[in-house]
């Protein structure tokens, strides 16, 4: 695709992460402004409509639904040790993580945290992909140094990316694997399964 999944976001005036509702809510905003109905021979206006209805369109296929976003029950307040390991990631790349990094959170960065982490475990077991990436960049840019963070949107980028292998993606594989490494360079385990991945690539292509 010509953007990533931020660039989309941002035509829109949005965060990264923003429900449907609010992507529905800010294009029927700006549509209205820049609809070239409204704008006749402002040629300007008429490719910010385009690039307006794109982002629209796509944000619609990957982003979280309200009920992603907002929980029916709120999770309950854990302790250090009680959330030592995260289940879901381990069983995705078969390693435990390190302690979540609390020290350096505020409570509203803690609780996002913890409500994220529990989407983003209901979306990787349905194998939603494309919004589980999503809600991990958008979580990514709110807590920009928190390593654990960076560790869960390594590995959706190698989950995405097996799925896409599975389908006979290659190039797009390719380019979320090395998202993947990227994200998340020093993480050895991570490494071997992206290890595993490539030589599944190699075989395919």
């Amino acid at each position: 695709m010509a953007m990533d999944i931020t660039d989309y976001y941002r035509q829109l005036g949005l965060r990264n992460g923003a429900p449907v509702s609010k992507i529905k809510e800010s294009y029927r905003r700006l549509a209205r402004q820049y609809h070239p109905d409204l704008n006749p021979g402002d040629l300007q206006a008429q490719h910010k409509f385009i690039a307006l209805t794109e982002a629209y369109k796509f944000l619609l296929e990957v982003a979280p639904t309200d009920e992603d976003v907002l929980p029916k029950s709120p999770p309950k307040t854990v302790s250090n040790t009680e959330t030592n390991v995260s289940p879901q990631v381990r069983v995705n790349v078969t390693h435990a993580q390190p302690p979540l990094e609390y020290n350096n959170l505020s409570d509203l960065e803690l609780k996002l945290k913890r409500d994220s982490y529990l989407q983003l475990q209901q979306l990787l077991k349905c194998q939603k992909y494309p919004r589980a990436i999503a809600l991990v960049e958008g979580l990514s840019q709110r807590i920009p140094k928190d390593k654990e963070v960076r560790q869960w949107q390594a590995i959706t980028y190698e989950r995405w990316a097996r799925q896409l292998i599975n389908e006979k993606q290659i190039e797009k594989a390719r380019i979320y694997l090395k998202k993947a490494l990227r994200t998340d360079p020093h993480n050895r385990a991570l490494w071997a399964e992206v290890e595993k991945d490539f030589r599944r690539l190699e075989e395919i292509y």
